[in-house]
């Protein structure tokens, strides 16, 4: 059953939990734990965020699914108000109980906070959704007063800790070619009818991004807004950035590379008889055959590159007068 067993990944939000400190809101910490063998037994801890009675945790709570089993499990809010990671010293904010199946199923589950059974923590909620995102980055440069969309990564399916696929843009197109040109970047969770939703956005500068390992904070504008304690939702990370140069043949002229011409003519019984139409030798009562098109057509355009104007030539395969060795 190896094959039936996925890492998910759950992320959690709580509203109108309880205030247990005096004069402030309380910092809470989710924390989930899995009933093995009749005990429960603590699988991970999302962050404490300060001062929130409506906290949208950003760090996920990951556990191994096992679609033929039961997995029962249970999330514990805590007011944390020290350093020590016990959590005996915290206040019990609520908890609630599920089975993994049940959130699978429903890919978003609400559940109400209770103190112990059957006495409810006020009105305090917890809500635990699969994490699973589809994300790709897009990145616009600024320009004629509107963002222009300068590129788009791939989509990297079911995954929240995406690495996409190290890609090259020229840099005309991806910045006009300033280094502080304004850039807008869009990660989005892919949608196949073409609604996208927006995970978070941040801007930078091509100089920024060069300054590797660069760390970025990405923020939905939306979520900023309604909730006073939310930070990001995610961070992107440029592991590498770097602008190379690709010289065109002018910037080789223009820079003094000299182009010599030297031809080599193949004078071997394979071209044919010199005195058949059919051969590339044909010596033409007009003058001109094949070779001699071929050698005009390249010479007239390479002795403008020539310093000397003097192009050796050397034959090969022929049999030289008077003695035809």
């Amino acid at each position: 059953m190896a094959h039936c067993v996925t890492l998910v990944q759950l992320s959690v939000s709580c509203e109108h939990l309880i205030d247990k400190d005096i004069g402030s809101k309380s910092d809470p910490l989710c924390v989930l734990l899995q009933d093995v063998g009749g005990a429960w037994a603590e699988l991970c801890r999302t962050e404490r965020v300060r001062n929130c009675s409506s906290p949208e945790f950003s760090k996920t709570l990951q556990i191994e699914y096992h679609f033929e089993t039961v997995q029962k499990l249970r999330f514990g809010i805590y007011d944390i108000d020290n350093k020590t990671p016990e959590l005996g010293d915290d206040d019990f904010l609520g908890g609630a109980e599920c089975s993994l199946g049940q959130i699978v199923s429903s890919q978003t589950l609400t559940l109400p906070l209770m103190l112990k059974p059957g006495k409810p923590a006020g009105r305090g909620t917890i809500t635990d959704f699969l994490g699973k995102s589809d994300p790709f980055l897009e990145f616009f440069r600024q320009g004629d007063g509107k963002w222009q969309l300068a590129y788009r990564t791939e989509v990297v399916k079911n995954n929240l800790n995406p690495t996409w696929k190290r890609f090259s843009v020229s840099l005309q197109h991806f910045c006009g070619g300033d280094l502080s040109t304004p850039i807008q970047v869009r990660c989005s969770d892919y949608d196949s009818d073409g609604s996208h939703d927006l995970i978070g956005t941040f801007h930078t500068t091509l100089a920024q991004l060069q300054a590797v390992p660069a760390e970025f904070e990405c923020v939905h504008p939306e979520k900023q807004q309604r909730k006073k304690n939310y930070r990001n939702s995610g961070t992107v990370r440029v592991k590498t950035c770097r602008v190379e140069t690709e010289y065109s043949f002018l910037d080789y002229v223009m820079g003094g590379c000299q182009i010599n011409f030297t031809v080599g003519v193949d004078f071997t019984g394979s071209n044919g008889d010199p005195s058949s139409p059919d051969s590339l030798h044909y010596l033409s009562p007009t003058g001109v055959n094949e070779y001699l098109t071929a050698l005009w057509s390249v010479g007239s355009v390479v002795q403008d590159y020539d310093s000397d104007k003097l192009f050796p030539a050397f034959g090969f395969g022929a049999q030289v007068p008077p003695d035809w060795q």
